[in-house]
């Protein structure tokens, strides 16, 4: 699975406004947001960089004010971490990504109807809500509603729930697939709505959507053991781990 999710990264990657190659790295950035959780980079599977090939990549970020950040299935390319790490690169977080096919998706009785946004407004709305969700913690796009449309518009989905009141209760997106696989992200629920199935739903139905629509999986990241529980009850099993690295003071 670690060569699935891996070519997934880069192709998906090559799907930014602005991606580049570098040697054996794929990097993509946007210039709608300074967000290092869209403008990265990652290596292509079984990729060998030499130091040249690090110092490139590294000034490309230098150059457009970025740190430089990669995300990676290690295992996919076992030669990339030792030289990111000999050229200062540190851990930023490695993280578990858990994996559901058609044949382990579940879909649990009596979780909350699900929509699939179609005006500005509901785009904005659902921006809107996952900022709140995680608390404003994660820097923002300079249009954040216009990324979740282009999402939907190249082949990925987005889905929320509805609160009773009108507004929008919780919500998350998966990207197009590539190479069979894709990554469903940005989960999130407005605290007053938590514990009411509204993450599970989004979770459960946009993997649906992506099944129906051809992919083999769908993979994710869990954020802690609540959101893990919330995964596995809709079919995510563990399938791998994802390296994070950064370097926060790149030699000029």
């Amino acid at each position: 699975m670690s060569l699935d999710v891996q070519n997934f990264a880069a192709a998906h990657l090559l799907r930014r406004p602005e991606p580049i190659r570098v040697g054996g790295f794929v990097a993509g950035f946007d210039p709608a947001t300074t967000s290092p959780y869209v403008n990265y980079a990652t290596p292509l599977p079984g990729a060998a960089p030499t130091q040249a090939e690090v110092a490139a990549l590294v000034g490309e970020f230098v150059g457009r004010g970025l740190v430089p950040r990669l995300e990676f299935a290690p295992d996919a390319a076992p030669e990339v971490e030792p030289a990111l790490r000999r050229a200062g690169f540190t851990t930023e977080g490695v993280h578990e990504y858990l994996v559901c096919t058609p044949a382990t998706l579940t879909r649990p009785a009596g979780l909350p109807a699900t929509r699939s946004p179609r005006t500005d407004a509901e785009f904005e709305e659902i921006d809107a809500a996952l900022s709140e969700a995680f608390g404003n913690a994660f820097p923002t796009a300079t249009d954040g509603a216009s990324l979740l449309r282009r999402t939907q518009e190249r082949g990925g989905a987005v889905r929320f729930v509805r609160a009773e009141d009108g507004t929008c209760a919780g919500a998350a997106g998966c990207s197009a697939p590539a190479g069979g696989t894709a990554e469903l992200a940005g989960v999130g629920t407005r605290p007053a709505y938590r514990g009411r199935g509204v993450a599970a739903a989004v979770t459960c139905a946009l993997a649906g959507v992506l099944f129906e629509r051809g992919a083999e999986s769908v993979w994710l990241e869990p954020e802690g053991d609540v959101s893990r529980r919330v995964y596995e009850r809709v079919g995510f099993r563990p399938g791998g781990t994802r390296l994070y690295l950064r370097l926060d003071a790149p030699l000029p």
